[in-house]
């Protein structure tokens, strides 16, 4: 198939970037991953509807993505289309407490943009670095918090190029889960309600929130967030901790000595050291405790 003819085709449909085999870790927080066969950066909800009618006509399968965290993409790519959803679609309107989000705006700057407005219960966001949109299909969350206490609605869009409101209530949200990661919906807008409060309050908490992180995450590092699910009254970190299994790499690819829930890139990880390491801390903390962990991140592509 000739991609480069392809791009310019698709090109001609949306006003965002298209790119061709273009290496996913460029747009992975953990900087690894082989190429996508074409990636689309939307700058609108008629980009995103064009895009999905293009790769229909096609016969393209297409992977959406927010910024790019909380995801390991294998290295040998993701084949026909990733759509990005950061960069683009990233208007967002605030009402009294009520935030209009475009998927693709940045979780932080809609937290601090929310304090700035006086609105409090975005606190926990301020240092998640993905997107609004992947937000809410992970029900992403920190400190207790979570996008699900917030959430009333999202507009979400099929691979037909429909678009639909579903209520908050009717997502599953769960922890770290959604029905969104089952359904093929894109979420293209996000509808939030916040609360009244002082903003010099609301940044005391987002402050502390950070400092909390930057003492106990390795920040300095490409990573992917959080490895692996919490299990049931417990602590993934803690458990692997335990282990002893801190510090252990494989090739570029360690577990990281400040929060061991962490593995880090060290410079040249590949996605399969980063996968060989993941089984290894797995079947250690089995071996020890018992317990499976379920990984957090998604894991995508071909190897």
């Amino acid at each position: 198939m000739d991609w480069n003819e392809l791009a310019m085709e698709l090109q001609k449909e949306v006003s965002g970037q298209v790119l061709t085999r273009e290496p996913m870790a460029r747009h992975t927080t953990w900087r690894v991953g082989g190429p996508a066969d074409l990636l689309v950066i939307p700058d609108t909800i008629k980009d995103l509807s064009a895009t999905f009618s293009f790769a229909a006509d096609h016969a393209l399968p297409v992977t959406v993505l927010g910024r790019g965290s909380n995801v390991l993409v294998r290295d040998g790519g993701i084949r026909g289309i990733v759509v990005k959803m950061f960069r683009g679609l990233t208007s967002m309107t605030i009402i009294g407490e009520d935030v209009v989000a475009e998927a693709g705006c940045y979780l932080p700057f809609l937290a601090r943009a929310a304090a700035v407005h006086g609105l409090s219960g975005l606190e926990f966001a301020a240092g998640i670095p993905g997107t609004v949109g992947g937000a809410v299909v992970m029900n992403a969350g920190a400190h207790g918090d979570s996008m699900g206490d917030v959430l009333v609605q999202v507009e979400v869009m099929d691979s037909s190029g429909n678009l639909t409101r579903v209520p908050a209530g009717l997502l599953q949200l769960g922890y770290r889960t959604s029905r969104l990661m089952d359904t093929g919906e894109t979420v293209v807008k996000v509808y939030l309600r916040l609360r009244r409060d002082e903003p010099v309050e609301i940044r005391k908490r987002m402050q502390a929130n950070l400092a909390r992180r930057r003492a106990l995450q390795p920040l300095n590092m490409p990573n992917a967030g959080s490895v692996f699910k919490n299990p049931a009254n417990a602590s993934a970190g803690q458990l692997i901790d335990r282990c002893g299994a801190k510090g252990l790499t494989v090739g570029g690819a360690a577990v990281s000595e400040k929060h061991a829930n962490f593995i880090v890139n060290k410079g040249r990880a590949t996605a399969t050291d980063i996968i060989t390491l993941m089984e290894m801390v797995r079947r250690i903390v089995w071996d020890t405790f018992q317990v499976h962990l379920e990984p957090e991140i998604h894991i995508m592509g071909e190897g």
